[in-house]
């Protein structure tokens, strides 16, 4: 069975453009510099799990039709990765036509680090346990290295390990012979043999000057060349990095990301 992933969201933690309209150097008629914050969809048959639930996490699944959440696999505790959490409330709902928020089904299964997990469970406590009227959505899931989520000929098999991003730690993916490392700055992930030789690696690139928490478009470069994978798809990118410019610049086998960009693992 076929397993797509979907880049939902491949800008930084403002977007493109900023909330105060700001574009940088990206040539605001060009669609594919339209981004949102940064989240993943995979499927296969009827299974969709989510990496990360960005603040427009409402726009991108409707924008790519996406009407079922079977589970969510978080990087790490940051904003732009989580705050979009309370919105999966709908997938919960019971089936009836009207809207019936007091019986829904069964809560959807969320995964990530300890810490990731307590920060959220404290953020967003109305959504994990009920309070008032309003029943949790979420049932909280602490990651092993390797997991796999799914039933029968539909489940997607995940490695895990977490690199440093600034102050904290992301955890970073592996499935299908590919990885999706969107927030880190750990150049040592070049001797991670699990990263090495594959189809894609969907990697982090904000900017071309040097930034405390994230690789620049050198470092990506440099990853690249080590790992050697297939393609390297540059994501998390800031309103500076134009997408024709980064076509113009790059090697064919690297290539920047855009909302909406489908790709078959």
């Amino acid at each position: 069975m076929n397993t797509e992933l979907i880049i939902l969201g491949c800008g930084n933690s403002f977007g493109t453009p900023r909330i105060d309209g700001v574009w940088g150097k990206s040539n605001r008629k060009n669609i594919k510099n339209y981004r949102t914050r940064c989240s993943v969809a995979i499927k296969k048959g009827s299974n969709c799990v989510l990496i990360d639930t960005s603040p427009d996490i409402r726009f991108q699944l409707i924008k790519n039709n996406i009407k079922k959440i079977s589970s969510v696999i978080y990087t790490h505790e940051h904003a732009d990765q989580t705050n979009g959490l309370f919105e999966l409330r709908p997938f919960t709902f019971s089936k009836k036509e009207n809207f019936d928020f007091w019986n829904n089904k069964e809560l959807i299964d969320i995964y990530g680090s300890k810490k990731t997990i307590n920060l959220l469970k404290k953020r967003f406590d109305y959504c994990f346990k009920k309070i008032g009227s309003y029943p949790p959505i979420v049932k909280p899931n602490i990651i092993n290295k390797k997991f796999s989520l799914g039933q029968a000929n539909e489940k997607i098999h995940f490695n895990c390990f977490e690199a440093k991003h600034g102050s904290v730690k992301s955890t970073i993916y592996v499935f299908n012979n590919t990885a999706y490392i969107s927030d880190c700055n750990d150049i040592n992930i070049v001797k991670k043999n699990v990263l090495k030789n594959l189809n894609f690696l969907i990697l982090d690139c904000l900017k071309i000057e040097d930034n405390f928490a994230h690789f620049t478009l050198n470092e990506c470069l440099y990853i690249h060349k080590k790992l050697k994978p297939k393609k390297t798809i540059l994501t998390n990118l800031h309103h500076d990095l134009d997408y024709n410019y980064l076509l113009k610049i790059l090697p064919k086998d690297i290539v920047p990301a855009y909302d909406g960009l489908r790709i078959k693992l």
